[in-house]
């Protein structure tokens, strides 16, 4: 049954007409075009699907579009800005990502960025062990898990970078 659903998407009012049981990652890849969330697994366990939802990383790929409403939905279209870019088109953790080769393939990397804003937003001045710690959940079949650590800790040390 189709619902009038309202919520805010990277900063902009969205309302789509559709059925409120429909996943998020499908509702944003496919009506609204925004493909850098990606699938992974579907069950929520790898991490690729992950945006934010009022500031609070969630997996897209089993949240339905009804948990979203009224609420501010973050993908990483939007994470340069979401208030935190300063004096550049890249978000710090982009372009940490970057400058650490800390990604392969590039499948997992938005997952990733979403999920470690969201961990330094909460922990701003991590150990390495709380990066690797809380990155475990988020899935790289390539190999990069220690330049993403790297990138993340080298965001986390520059205090005026951290988001």
């Amino acid at each position: 049954m189709k619902t009038s659903i309202r919520f805010q998407l990277n900063g902009q009012a969205v309302t789509l007409d559709t059925d409120d049981e429909r996943m998020l990652l499908w509702v944003l890849r496919t009506e609204l075009g925004l493909t850098g969330t990606k699938y992974g697994c579907g069950e929520a366990l790898c991490g690729a699907c992950t945006v934010t939802v009022d500031g609070k990383a969630v997996r897209s790929c089993k949240t339905p579009l009804r948990n979203v409403a009224g609420k501010a939905v973050v993908t990483i279209e939007g994470l340069a800005n979401d208030g935190v870019a300063r004096g550049g088109d890249l978000h710090p953790l982009q372009q940490a990502f970057i400058d650490h080769g800390a990604f392969q393939c590039g499948y997992c990397t938005s997952g990733m960025l979403m999920s470690a804003a969201v961990f330094l937003r909460g922990a701003p001045m991590p150990s390495r062990e709380a990066v690797e710690a809380h990155m475990e959940r988020n899935l790289c079949r390539c190999g990069a898990h220690q330049r993403i650590v790297d990138a993340i800790e080298s965001v986390a040390k520059q205090t005026d970078k951290a988001p």
